[in-house]
């Protein structure tokens, strides 16, 4: 059972980089879903690989059972070679 001390801190966090927090279990299996809020900071979410690794830590579950949900990705963002220098 996560206790929710530990999502609080972290959907803590998390929100202030603009990011919204869900955790939810489901059997032996731990959803999460992290959702940009208008105001979010495209370049404070760390990669999934990265944030599965903490939350396990955090959450104190192996990474490898936790289903992370991360936000799309802006389309309208220029590729990185379309960025001006």
């Amino acid at each position: 059972m996560i206790e929710a001390e530990r999502t609080a801190l972290l959907a803590s966090s998390l929100a202030h980089d603009g990011y919204l927090l869900d955790v939810a279990e489901a059997g032996d299996r731990v959803r999460v879903t992290i959702t940009a809020t208008p105001q979010a900071c495209a370049d404070c979410l760390v990669p999934q690989d990265l944030m599965r690794s903490i939350l396990g830590q955090a959450l104190g579950v192996p990474p490898d059972t936790i289903d992370l949900t991360y936000p799309p990705t802006n389309p309208t963002d220029p590729s990185p070679t379309e960025k001006e220098p």
